[in-house]
């Protein structure tokens, strides 16, 4: 069997996704205003093309996106067209798809793929990571009992686990922020928004999907380097980002 999605797929493929713990990727995006060059959906089509990407080199679940995020209005107001997601939301809408996915047995690799923002611990990333460690503590507490950590024989229970077994590693939120660096070093610059080096990304991913033509359809300074986008920048940035990611799942069920 090889990857699947979990909109179309049925209850005796899911017992196998269960049973052999294989990663779960959710796509998180927002629908937020990329200029007059970019479809809305960017930073959510770029989540999912990452992972489309992944689960053909492991066997993976992937889930639908979350397409509605926390975009914000700092490049544009509403509007735009942008959809600004409240970060408690958000928040509140990943905890309850997580804890399904933990009750239902679907534990130990779930990876949450972000290309939305570059900042650390941006508001929709803080989401996401708080959405996590609140479920796996009351997670723990709820299988183990209160008091769970604090008795003697949990008292090497870091020495005892593996990278798999370890709760703080059954949740990952994975960004896309920056440039990694072997792409940085070939092609210099750093992350951007609807600039050169993110219209290279989609337009990889999406052949057809960046209209350059209508560069001057808006004011705005962001898109200035568009016109430079390469898809060879797309490729190396995509290739080299799905190559980590793989190496990441391989690691942590030791692989």
């Amino acid at each position: 069997m090889s990857s699947i999605y979990m909109h179309r797929t049925y209850p005796r493929e899911l017992d196998v996704v269960r049973h052999e713990h294989w990663p779960i990727l959710i796509p998180v995006g927002t629908m937020e205003y990329h200029s007059s060059i970019c479809p809305y959906g960017c930073d959510t089509l770029v989540a999912q093309g990452l992972v489309d990407r992944v689960a053909e080199r492991v066997d993976s679940l992937v889930l639908p996106p979350i397409y509605y995020g926390v975009a914000s209005y700092a490049v544009a107001g509403p509007e735009s067209g942008t959809i600004h997601v409240d970060c408690d939301t958000l928040e509140d809408n990943v905890y309850c798809i997580l804890k399904s996915l933990l009750h239902a047995g679907l534990d130990r690799n779930i990876y949450l793929v972000i290309c939305h923002q570059g900042e650390d611990l941006n508001p929709m990333e803080l989401a996401c990571r708080k959405a996590a460690r609140k479920l796996i503590f009351e997670y723990l507490e709820e299988k183990d009992g209160t008091g769970w950590w604090g008795k003697r024989k949990n008292a090497g229970f870091y020495d005892r686990l593996s990278a798999e077994e370890n709760p703080w590693n059954w949740i990952t939120v994975i960004t896309g922020r920056g440039m990694l660096s072997r792409t940085k070093e070939k092609y210099g610059g750093a992350g951007d928004h609807a600039g050169r080096f993110e219209c290279s990304i989609l337009e990889y991913l999406y052949p057809g999907s960046i209209h350059l033509d209508r560069l001057g359809e808006a004011d705005d300074w962001f898109t200035d380097t568009a016109k430079d986008m390469d898809v060879e920048i797309g490729r190396h940035w995509v290739e080299e980002y799905v190559d980590s990611f793989v190496e990441k799942i391989r690691a942590q069920r030791g692989r």
